[in-house]
């Protein structure tokens, strides 16, 4: 019934959408209103979207379209994803905006086909899958890299996700952000983002360290060491400055870290 009533204001929100902009009657029709369900407008559209001349969007679909049959998962993450989406970014108003259109959000699905590709020993065309991600959404995200649910990549352009990154459920990432090594050190060898986590624009996190639960990862920030739990830093190197306002910064997407340094000194003062 869940997954009935989430594919069902898809269709609402379609029908408002061609009622106030004819334009795009056709284009909602071919992405969400030809589909019986979600996991076969998500294909489609996907499939269109990092399909080229020699790699037909049809052949993409059908990999696509097995690849969900196989592991449902994937299509229960991609639901969690757009709400996370539509519960932190002031800039959202429907659900359809983002399936359709937010290269963060389809770049985010495109790397769940190419991980399941690289879990079935199909490497090279993961390879492949991954490159196309990164030619037409600016996301270079390896096949390999293990990412949860609950995810929002903020305007996404330019995001960097070595091979043994992990990414745990409800993180929310800026544009230019880089989760990297330190060399050409082979093994595991990249960072650890844990559940809860918000990283600004343009951080870039190098080796294989922890960003703990709950923690803020200010703009241009540049982290080479463990970050504790539910704490702020910031700077080159990024030092702590405070302890986030809530236990989950990736929800409020709360950017200002002084707010953070502020309200650790006065619960300070009051201890």
């Amino acid at each position: 019934m869940e997954a009935q009533n989430f594919w069902q204001a898809f269709h609402n929100e379609a029908h408002e959408a061609i009622r106030s902009e004819p334009l795009l009657a056709s284009y909602l029709h071919s992405c969400i209103l030809n589909h019986e369900d979600f996991s076969s407008a998500l294909s489609f559209i996907l499939a269109n979207k990092i399909s080229n001349e020699i790699l037909s969007a049809l052949s993409i679909r059908e990999i696509l379209d097995k690849a969900y049959l196989l592991d449902p998962s994937m299509i229960q993450d991609a639901m969690q994803d757009i709400r996370a989406v539509v519960k932190r970014d002031a800039a959202v108003h429907s659900m359809l905006t983002v399936l359709t259109n937010f290269k963060g959000y389809l770049a985010i699905q495109t790397h769940r086909l190419a991980h399941h590709l690289w879990k079935a020993n199909r490497r090279d065309l993961a390879l492949l899958i991954q490159s196309r991600n990164s030619e037409v959404f600016s996301v270079d995200i390896h096949p390999a890299a293990v990412l949860g649910h609950g995810l929002m990549f903020d305007h996404a352009t330019g995001i960097v996700i070595g091979e043994t990154a992990v990414i745990e459920n409800n993180v929310s990432i800026m544009q230019s952000v880089t989760l990297g090594g330190t060399g050409n050190e082979a093994g595991d060898r990249h960072p650890k983002v844990r559940e809860g986590v918000m990283i600004g624009a343009g951080a870039k996190i190098l080796g294989n360290i922890e960003i703990g639960e709950g923690a803020k990862v200010g703009a241009g920030s540049v982290v080479l060491a463990h970050v504790q739990a539910h704490t702020t830093v910031v700077g080159v190197p990024a030092k702590m400055v405070g302890k986030p306002c809530c236990e989950r910064p990736s929800d409020t997407m709360e950017q200002n870290v002084f707010d953070d340094s502020k309200s650790t000194v006065s619960a300070l003062r009051k201890a």
